[in-house]
């Protein structure tokens, strides 16, 4: 298109959303690689280089499939159990069950939330019986009791969290 100068509102919007999302996605995962844990990029993103442009306005089964895709496998080098995490940055402090899609099809995924001064998680089932995430509740990753962690090293991202995302 001739004459147009700069990204439309909309693409903008998507643009920094896509930003954030890859912020909170990397502080996750070096959390994670920090403190052991083999870590895996599994979401879309990662599988199929490119796709997240291809599937802008695109509605059809294989493209929702696709963008449901958790962000990471995570598997603890102690226990060598593995898990399904998706990665969610709110600046407001809030997650449930409706920020997820209808048919969101990971139900034993864990929801690690991040937010201007909190590293949150819950998991999906936790989230089907009515559970949430505010900027009150108390579940933080540090207390989940599928991984062990060193609560400092958490605290310290938080503070990465805190630098990064303040004037969102």
């Amino acid at each position: 298109m001739e004459g147009k100068i700069g990204l439309s509102e909309k693409d903008r919007n998507f643009r920094y959303g896509m930003i954030k999302g890859r912020i909170a996605e990397t502080l996750v995962e070096e959390l994670f690689l920090s403190m052991g844990f083999n870590v895996f990029r599994y979401g879309m993103e990662n599988t199929i280089p490119g796709v997240m442009d291809l599937l802008k306005g695109v509605r059809s089964d294989v493209a929702h499939e696709i963008r449901r895709m958790p962000d990471f496998v995570i598997q603890d080098n102690n226990t060598r159990n593995v898990y399904f995490v998706e990665v969610k940055f709110r600046a407001n402090g809030n997650f449930k069950r409706s920020d997820l899609p209808k048919n969101y099809p990971y139900h034993n995924a864990l929801i690690i939330h991040l937010s201007k001064k909190h590293i949150k998680c819950i998991s999906f089932e936790e989230l089907e019986k009515g559970e949430e995430i505010t900027p009150t509740s108390k579940n933080y990753l540090g207390n989940r009791p599928e991984f062990t962690f060193d609560k400092e090293i958490i605290k310290d991202f938080c503070g990465f969290a805190l630098k990064f995302f303040k004037e969102v």
